[in-house]
């Protein structure tokens, strides 16, 4: 866990040296390599209660407000800070207080947002639109009355239907040998921002700096998703890159439209408590 300030800046070069590991070498010690396009999006989970009516806008038009993380707790010198007490997870604690998302959820969502911050900054993906899609994939780590743990895992890991082709679901026959999903005939969607394997296989990070890419950890998952949302160069704050992005993850226009919602109504509570 990121205790201090200077240890969000350490858990970001722990990033950094990953990120130079992958782009350099074909295999990463402890991370999969994965640069490149997608062969195919992550599978959506099934749907939430209470979301948000989906927003009235169309596919490119606009994109959800960009709310800005804490590096530090909002008119607060990191100097004057309690001994082991973490800005971000201070911050996070206030924000789940008006909306309904773990604490340790959001402080997925915020460091995956400083991590690509530093690392691709053109992209500007907002912890607001990570939050929105692990809302509507498993209700933050909660689907079927989980609980998301402090170490950023759900309670029991979390694990799709069968992509077997049955009605409304695609088939995609199986690609780990059943290491992810425990299913060696079909893949199925894996974790709180259900990747289906294949897509792990090539975006996987390792986001809490454990040498482990592990898509039941909401870290890991939660900065792999916004790689691949970043894929191609896109830019995050401009409607054509916002829709591109979201509707790489899951092509359906009604989708997109409750993760708008959603990462809409996060970024103005989070605006609400600085």
């Amino acid at each position: 866990m990121i205790r201090t300030t200077s240890d969000v800046f350490a858990a970001l070069g722990r990033l950094a040296t990953a990120f130079g590991l992958l782009a350099a070498m074909v295999t990463g010690v402890g991370l999969i390599n994965l640069l490149g396009a997608p062969p195919s999006a992550p599978w959506a989970g099934p749907p939430v209660e209470r979301e948000p009516e989906p927003a009235p806008v169309l596919p490119g038009s606009t994109a959800p407000p960009v709310e800005e993380p804490p590096e530090a707790i909002p008119g607060v010198d990191p100097g004057q800070l309690e001994s082991g007490v973490d800005p971000v997870r201070k911050w996070a604690d206030e924000v789940a207080t008006v909306v309904d998302i773990p604490a340790r959820a959001i402080v997925s969502y915020v460091n995956a947002d400083l991590a690509m911050r530093e690392y691709q900054p053109g992209c500007r993906i907002s912890w607001a639109t990570l939050a929105g899609i692990g809302r509507v994939e498993s209700n933050h780590g909660r689907f079927g009355g989980r609980i998301l743990r402090e170490d950023g895992r759900p309670s029991t890991p979390i694990t799709g239907v069968p992509l077997n082709g049955a009605p409304g679901i695609r088939q995609i026959p199986d690609t780990d040998g059943g290491r992810l999903d425990e299913d060696p005939v079909h893949d199925r969607a894996v974790g709180p921002m259900q990747f289906i394997p294949s897509t792990w296989r090539r975006w996987a990070t390792d986001g809490s700096g454990d040498g482990i890419g592990d898509p039941q950890n909401l870290d890991d998952a939660a900065v792999s998703a916004a790689r691949y949302l970043c894929a191609g160069g896109r830019d995050m704050t401009t409607g054509a890159g916002w829709w591109s992005g979201v509707m790489s993850y899951n092509n359906s226009v009604e989708y997109a439209q409750k993760v708008f919602a959603l990462a809409e109504s996060y970024a103005e509570a989070g605006n609400r408590r600085r």
